[in-house]
C-alpha cells in the first residue's frame, strides 16, 4: 500500500463512521510487519555486500585517512591525539604493529566522536586498511537500513521504502565514503538517526496526544505528551557535533522543525491554543531532550581528553576522578576557541575544492587515490582511481526532484516535503557564509545532504503513483471537529497527498475511495513504471562508474571515458 493512503473510517451497519482522533493524527502504517523488515533487511544486505567487498583495496593510506585512522590509533593508546614520526603513513602499511609515535600531544581540528568509532575497526581487525575502514562501511550500511524504514515511515509504502535505501546504496559518494576512513560519513549517519528518531517520535506522540483527548484530558492548551525518542534523537545529533561542528546545523533545524510538529498536532486535535501549548508543554522539554542531551553527549565524547593527562592544551589532571570534568572545562573551552580559529581561518587553496552551488551539479568531485600502476591491464597505460563523485543520474534527478517537493510544500503543506527540505537546506545553505570567507571545501561536505535528497526523489514518484486501491468500506466521514487548514499534512493524508475533498470543510464533507478492492489505476502501472526505470538507470550510471569508485585497474582509456568533464580530472 502506497502514498495516498486515507485515514480509515470503521464501517457500520453498511455505513462508514468517522475515524478516531487517534486514526485521525496517526493514522497504522499500513503493510505486512514481516516485509517491512524482510524488503529493506535484503537492501541492506546488498548495500553491506557493495561496502564490504575488497574494503582493504588499495592497502595504501587514501586521502585524509592520514589524518583520521592514525588519530583514532592514538586514540586507542593515549586517549588523545599524539603526534607521529614522519613516513608514518608507510610505517602503517609495511607493519600495522610499527611504532609511528613522535612525542607530544597534536592538535585536532573535529572533535573526537568519529575518530572514535574509527578506532573500533583499529581495536577490532588492527590498524590496516580493512581495520581502519570497518566503521565506515558498516555505519554507510546501516545508513541504508535507516532511510528505507523511515522512508516506510514517512510514505506507508514498503516498496516506496525499499527503493530509498536502494538509491542511497547506489550513490557513488556514499559509496566512496563508506570506504574510506573519513569524518563525513558519520556525520551524515548519526543525523540521519536523529532525523528517524524523530519522524518516530512524530507518529508515537501525536497517538499520545490523541488518545489523551479523547479521554477528555484537555486544557485550552492540550494535554501534556511525552517525547522519549526525542532523547535517542539528542543523543544522534549530539554524536553528529561531536564528529563534525556542522551537525549543529541540525540540531537548530530539526529543534524547529519539532516545534511546529508539535503546534501542529495540537491545532489538529482541536485543542483552543495550540500554539501556546506547544511553547509551554512541548518547547522547553524539546530543548532539554535535543540540546542539552546532545551537549551532555558531546562532551562524554571527550572523555579521554578530559580524564587523561597530556593531550594537547589538557596540562595536568585533578587528582580526584569526579571533578575532573569541571577542572578540564578551562582548558576545553581555550582547545574549542582555538579549533574555531581554524576553522574561520582556513582559506589554504586546494586542486580539488569546490563550492557549495557546484556540489548539486557535481561540478568539481575529489580524487581520493589515484595511480598509474605498469602492466597491471591489457593496454599500454592503466588507471586506477578512487573519485569521490556522487552517481549523477541520483544527483541531477534529485535536483529536479528538490524543485518538486518545494512546490508540493508551497501548495499543500505535506509535512514530509516541508522536512525533506528542511533536511537538504541544512546541509547546503549553511555552507555558503563560509564559501563567501572562501574557506576551504570540498564536495563531500555534502554527504549528509544525501538521504533527504533520495526521499524527495521518493516522494516525487509516491505523489506520481498516486493512490493505493481502496480498502473495503474506506469512504471516510468528516470529522468537522478538526480545523480545516490542519486536515493538509497533518494526518489525515499523513501516507500521502491529502485528500480532495478535505474534512473540516464542512459537516457533509467527505472523501470518497471506492468500495471493495478497487483495480490499480493506469496511473498508478504507469508512475511505478517510471520508478522502476529511474531506480535501474541509477544502477547502471553506478555500475558504468564503480570501477573509478572502487579503485578497480583498467585501461587509461576506459578510465578516461568515465571522466566527462575536464573538471572531474
Amino acid at each position: 500500500m502506497a502514498m495516498t493512503d486515507f485515514a480509515p473510517a470503521r464501517a457500520t451497519g453498511g455505513r462508514s463512521e468517522p475515524p478516531s482522533l487517534r486514526e485521525w493524527l496517526a493514522p497504522p502504517i499500513p503493510g505486512n510487519v514481516l516485509l517491512s523488515w524482510l524488503g529493506p533487511l535484503l537492501v541492506t544486505v546488498f548495500a553491506g555486500f557493495l561496502r564490504f567487498d575488497r574494503l582493504d583495496k588499495p592497502k595504501a593510506v587514501v586521502f585524509d585517512e592520514t589524518y583520521y585512522a592514525k588519530d583514532a590509533l592514538a586514540l586507542l593508546k593515549f586517549g588523545w591525539e599524539h603526534n607521529t614520526v614522519k613516513d608514518a603513513d608507510k610505517l602503517l602499511i609495511a607493519d600495522p604493529d610499527a611504532n609511528i609515535w613522535a612525542s607530544g600531544a597534536s592538535f585536532v581540528a573535529h572533535p573526537p566522536a568519529g575518530k572514535w568509532m574509527i578506532a573500533v575497526g583499529e581495536w577490532l581487525f588492527g590498524a590496516t586498511p580493512f581495520g581502519w575502514r570497518f566503521a565506515a562501511a558498516l555505519c554507510g550500511t546501516l545508513s541504508v537500513l535507516i532511510l528505507c524504514r523511515v522512508a516506510r515511515r514517512m510514505t506507508g509504502s514498503t516498496l516506496l521504502g525499499c527503493m530509498a535505501g536502494l538509491l542511497l546504496a547506489l550513490d557513488g559518494l556514499q559509496f566512496v565514503t563508506s570506504r574510506a576512513a573519513l569524518l563525513d560519513i558519520f556525520v551524515m549517519f548519526w543525523i540521519l538517526a536523529g532525523f528517524a528518531c524523530l519522524v518516530a517520535d512524530r507518529d508515537r506522540s501525536r497517538r499520545r496526544l490523541a488518545e489523551k483527548v479523547e479521554a477528555g484530558a484537555v486544557s485550552e492548551y492540550g494535554p501534556f505528551v511525552l517525547h522519549g525518542w526525542r532523547i535517542a534523537a539528542g543523543v544522534c545529533l549530539g554524536l553528529a557535533v561531536a564528529t563534525k561542528w556542522t551537525g549543529i546545523f541540525y540540531v537548530a533545524a530539526f529543534g524547529i522543525m519539532v516545534v511546529f510538529w508539535d503546534f501542529g498536532a495540537r491545532r489538529a486535535a482541536g485543542v483552543r491554543r495550540p500554539f501556546a501549548g506547544a511553547v509551554a508543554l512541548d518547547a522547553v522539554p524539546a530543548f532539554v531532550q535535543l540540546v542539552v542531551v546532545g551537549l551532555i553527549t558531546y562532551l562524554a565524547t571527550w572523555w579521554g581528553w578530559i580524564f587523561r593527562p597530556g593531550g594537547w592544551g589538557r596540562g595536568e589532571v585533578a587528582g580526584f576522578v569526579p571533578a575532573r570534568p569541571f577542572e578540564a572545562l578551562p582548558d576545553l573551552w581555550k582547545y574549542h576557541a582555538e579549533m574555531l580559529n581554524f576553522h574561520t581561518g582556513l582559506d589554504s587553496e586546494h586542486p580539488y575544492q569546490s563550492w557549495p552551488w557546484d556540489w548539486p551539479i557535481l561540478r568539481r568531485p575529489v580524487a581520493f587515490f589515484y595511480t598509474e600502476p605498469k602492466n597491471a591491464c591489457d593496454a599500454e597505460r592503466c588507471s586506477r582511481e578512487i573519485l569521490g563523485i556522487g552517481t549523477p543520474a541520483l544527483w541531477w534527478g534529485a535536483l529536479i526532484a528538490l524543485v518538486l517537493v518545494a512546490g508540493i510544500w508551497l501548495m499543500l503543506r505535506d509535512w514530509r516535503a516541508g522536512a525533506i527540505l528542511l533536511g537538504f537546506l541544512a546541509g547546503w545553505l549553511t555552507w555558503f557564509p563560509s564559501a563567501m570567507a572562501d574557506r576551504t571545501m570540498f564536495l563531500f561536505y555534502a554527504t549528509p545532504m544525501l538521504p533527504f535528497m533520495v526521499l524527495a526523489i521518493v516522494l516525487v514518484f509516491g505523489y506520481l503513483m498516486g493512490p493505493a486501491r481502496g480498502r473495503p468500506g474506506a469512504v471516510p466521514a468528516a470529522r468537522p471537529d478538526v480545523p480545516e487548514q490542519e486536515t493538509v499534512g497533518a494526518g489525515y493524508g499523513i501516507y500521502g497527498q491529502p485528500p480532495e475533498a478535505p474534512p473540516g470543510a464542512g459537516s457533509g464533507a467527505t472523501a470518497a475511495l471506492p468500495a471493495g478492492h478497487a483495480p490499480v489505476s493506469g496511473r498508478r502501472v504507469a508512475g511505478a513504471a517510471a520508478a522502476g526505470a529511474y531506480v535501474l538507470v541509477v544502477l547502471a550510471n553506478f555500475a558504468y562508474f564503480y570501477p573509478v569508485l572502487a579503485a578497480k585497474i583498467m585501461p587509461y582509456d576506459d578510465w578516461h571515458a568515465r571522466i566527462w568533464f575536464g573538471t572531474w580530472i
